[in-house]
C-alpha cells in the first residue's frame, strides 16, 4: 500500500479526509472524473461523495458555470433523461455536449444506460481522494 492509501475507513468516516471539503467542490471532484460518453446520474453522484442528496447534487450542478472544467453535462436523472437547469436553452446546450461526446437519447430522450453508464471511480482513486461511498454506487440508476 502506497502513501495514498494509507487513509483508514475510520479516518474517511469520521471526516478527517477531504470528506470536510465543501460539499459542491467534493461533488464537482467526482464528476470530473466521468469520462467523455459515459454519463451519470445525481443519485449515484450523491452516494460516491456521501453526506449530500441527488437533489443537492442537481443543485451542484446547476450552479456549474457552463465554461468550467465541471463535465455538468454527464449528470442526468435516474429515468436517463436530461433534467431542466437554469436557463431555457440549458437541456439543448447540455443534449448537444452529450451527442458530441457520442452520448445518444431515444426518442423518448432517454440514453441507453447498458451502453453510457459511468461505473463510478476506481477504489484506488476514492481512497486517495478520502471517499466512502456506499458499496451499492455502483448499481444505483
Amino acid at each position: 500500500m502506497n502513501s495514498t492509501q494509507s487513509i483508514t475507513q475510520s479516518e474517511i468516516q469520521s471526516g478527517t479526509q477531504p470528506a470536510t471539503q465543501p460539499i459542491y467542490e467534493r461533488i464537482y471532484l467526482v464528476v470530473r472524473q466521468i469520462p467523455a460518453g459515459k454519463v451519470a446520474n445525481y443519485g449515484q453522484i450523491a452516494s460516491i461523495v456521501g453526506g449530500c442528496t441527488a437533489r443537492m447534487v442537481g443543485y451542484a450542478m446547476a450552479s456549474a458555470p457552463d465554461d468550467s472544467e465541471v463535465p455538468w453535462q454527464r449528470v442526468i436523472n435516474s429515468q436517463g433523461k436530461i433534467s431542466p437547469r437554469g436557463n431555457d436553452r440549458s437541456s439543448e446546450i447540455q443534449r448537444l455536449r452529450l451527442s458530441e461526446e457520442g452520448v445518444y437519447f431515444n426518442q423518448n430522450g432517454k440514453v441507453d444506460w447498458k451502453q453510457v453508464r459511468w461505473s463510478g471511480p476506481e477504489i484506488d482513486w476514492l481512497i486517495e481522494h478520502g471517499f466512502a461511498p456506499h458499496p451499492s454506487f455502483r448499481e444505483i440508476f
